[in-house]
């Protein structure tokens, strides 16, 4: 069942290519949800076992898949959330053929990041995620589309370059077998060694957090984007960074996260702190989300980076549920852009005409800002009271940024939504159709596991016990 779900997206985005134009949203629509209802499957059969075979035996490379714990919850999670992309493209991207069935191959990219346990098959599935939301970029973008498009194939292939010379000093000095992972801990490298294989790996997770000062290309990526927010939410999604920390990062390099632990604890405080600091003066809605989100992700690598149990566990429920109403924030702003024809944050009054667009962002911006009863309070609570327990300083630096969202948020919240409406502005019409599931599906999630939380934590406990068990950390 596990390689129908990876897979199955791939085979339907090849067959939109043959599809007739007036099926295309249907097979689309199809294939992304028999894809969650194959992971609600999973989930419901309590995950499933590690499946290996042989793949490149010469160069000792396997396939290697397994969802369960932290995979099986991200993947459900892309799954869902891309069910909701192709809803909205569907509906809003002319001819969207070419984009849903990005967003399908995006989607095996995605689900065979979450499940590999070999590291070349990890790194594969990294670079298959990667083209389709570059064509996307190239594809659909905005007029300067080709510089972020350059600046963002710049930083991840660099990144890339430096993972993959780590994977290969990993075996090769490790004397391990094969890349499989359960293979590399048995026979994990040590010494000075493992420190400069880490900050290697680190390099490309980092890129993909991002954290500063390897952000650079986030802003500009998601400025230059279609305008209806369906490729910002894949690259959402994309933000894999922190999950490749934990599968790989921790289990492989411990002694290397245990020595630069202070270091990068402080890098992660620093980044979300300037992200919340820059998204204040951001009037662009989509490179204030951009650094909303760059602040989440230091929150993220805070968590992880502390090795404690209760921040690493607060760090995937983050990194998971985020996903979900920061990939909505954007659909959300498309569809503003599509009614006033503006991306400004000064447009004005638009709760008086769309009370229900209005109502919903609200709402999900509420998430968001860590808003007790939401899920992000869940995952930000817990990093901080874990986190304090390592560095306390660090930590209260980070807790500013928590400060610092509820303004640039609400800030400019209320400067579209509730400021005067300008003279002769266009009437904003309410939501309509199904842009009512796609912005209330993702917040019912938001709310549901931001009350109860043990169908996620069922899941991301025992996977994070499991990870720190060999470490040594508690």
């Amino acid at each position: 069942m596990i390689h129908f779900m990876i897979f199955l997206p791939l085979l339907g985005s090849l067959l939109l290519l043959i599809t007739p134009v007036r099926w295309r949203e249907e097979v689309a629509g199809f294939f992304a949800a028999v894809t969650l209802g194959l992971g609600l499957a999973i989930w419901r059969a309590g995950g499933t076992e590690l499946f290996s075979v042989n793949w490149v035996p010469s160069l000792g490379i396997t396939y290697s898949v397994q969802l369960d714990g932290v995979s099986l919850t991200l993947s459900l999670v892309a799954a869902f959330m891309t069910l909701i992309a192709v809803l909205y493209a569907s509906r809003r991207v002319a001819n969207p053929g070419t984009m849903l069935a990005l967003v399908l191959a995006m989607e095996t990219g995605l689900l065979g990041i979450f499940a590999a346990r070999d590291l070349i098959l990890f790194y594969v599935f990294f670079e298959d995620a990667l083209l389709p939301a570059l064509l996307m970029l190239a594809i659909y973008g905005k007029s300067h589309r080709m510089r972020a498009l350059v600046k963002f194939a710049a930083y991840t292939l660099f990144g890339s370059l430096l993972m993959l010379v780590s994977i290969i000093g990993v075996k090769s000095l490790g004397g391990s077998p094969t890349f499989a992972l359960v293979d590399l801990i048995a026979n994990p490298v040590t010494g000075p060694a493992q420190t400069w294989l880490y900050l290697g790996f680190l390099a490309a997770m980092a890129v993909k957090l991002p954290l500063w000062p390897l952000h650079a290309w986030l802003p500009d990526f998601h400025e230059q984007n279609h305008d209806s927010g369906v490729p910002d939410l894949m690259g959402t999604l994309y933000k894999v960074g922190g999950y490749g920390i934990f599968r790989f990062g921790i289990v492989l390099f411990p002694d290397a996260s245990e020595e630069l632990r202070p270091i990068l604890m402080g890098l992660a405080a620093f980044t979300a702190l300037y992200a919340a600091w820059i998204a204040f003066r951001q009037t662009n809605w989509k490179r204030l989300l951009a650094y909303a989100g760059l602040s989440h992700m230091g929150f993220v690598a805070l968590g992880l980076f502390s090795l404690n149990e209760t921040a690493v566990i607060g760090s995937m429920y983050l990194l998971a549920f985020q996903n979900v109403y920061t990939g909505a924030l954007f659909l959300a702003v498309g569809m503003l852009q599509e009614r006033v024809g503006s991306l400004d944050t000064r447009v004005g009054g638009v709760m008086n005409q769309a009370g229900a667009l209005g109502g919903l962002t609200m709402a999900l911006w509420f998430a968001s800002i860590a808003v007790p009863g939401l899920a992000g309070f869940i995952g930000e609570f817990s990093i901080l009271l874990g986190a304090y327990q390592v560095q306390p300083w660090i930590t209260f630096v980070a807790g500013l940024t928590t400060i610092a969202a509820a303004v640039y948020a609400l800030s400019a919240f209320q400067t579209t939504f509730w400021q005067g409406r300008p003279l002769g502005g266009i009437r904003v019409a309410d939501l309509h159709s199904t842009e009512w599931l796609v912005l209330g599906l993702p917040l019912a999630v938001a709310l549901f596991f931001g009350v109860y939380s043990a169908p996620a934590l069922n899941l991301i406990q025992p996977a994070v016990r499991t990870v720190l068990a060999a470490l040594g950390a508690n």
